[in-house]
């Protein structure tokens, strides 16, 4: 079996990678918004923090009830606890990436988990 798992993802509104790629450390989604759309729901996590990543588009997410504004380059991380939904702008929509992972778990990364050959 390969060391490595690979998938091609087709435009869809929202995307999972969790079973697509077997992943184990960490859930990504791929999320897009047409404008003046919204996430249909607030929510918040018991153990996961959210990091997202705009990648193109416009909007906001409301976060423990401040708006916050978002666009294209922006990165966002929101703690477990935090209510949380998002929006797209009334004149653009809104594609971003969200990456699920447990809080206070990262122990190391770059090069003091890399083993050098």
């Amino acid at each position: 079996m390969a060391n490595f798992t690979k998938t091609t993802v087709e435009k869809e509104s929202r995307t999972e990678l969790h079973e697509k790629l077997s992943l184990t450390g960490a859930e990504i989604s791929l999320n897009e918004l047409p404008a003046g759309a919204n996430v249909p729901f607030v929510h918040s996590h018991k153990q996961n923090e959210e990091i997202y990543g705009i990648l193109s588009g416009k909007g906001k997410a409301v976060i423990d009830g401040e708006d916050v504004s978002l666009a294209t380059g922006d990165w966002l991380k929101i703690s477990p606890a935090a209510k949380r939904q998002f929006f797209a702008a009334s004149d653009s929509g809104i594609t971003y990436v969200c990456i699920q992972v447990k809080e206070n778990s990262l122990e190391n990364f770059t090069a003091t988990d890399a083993v050098m050959y």
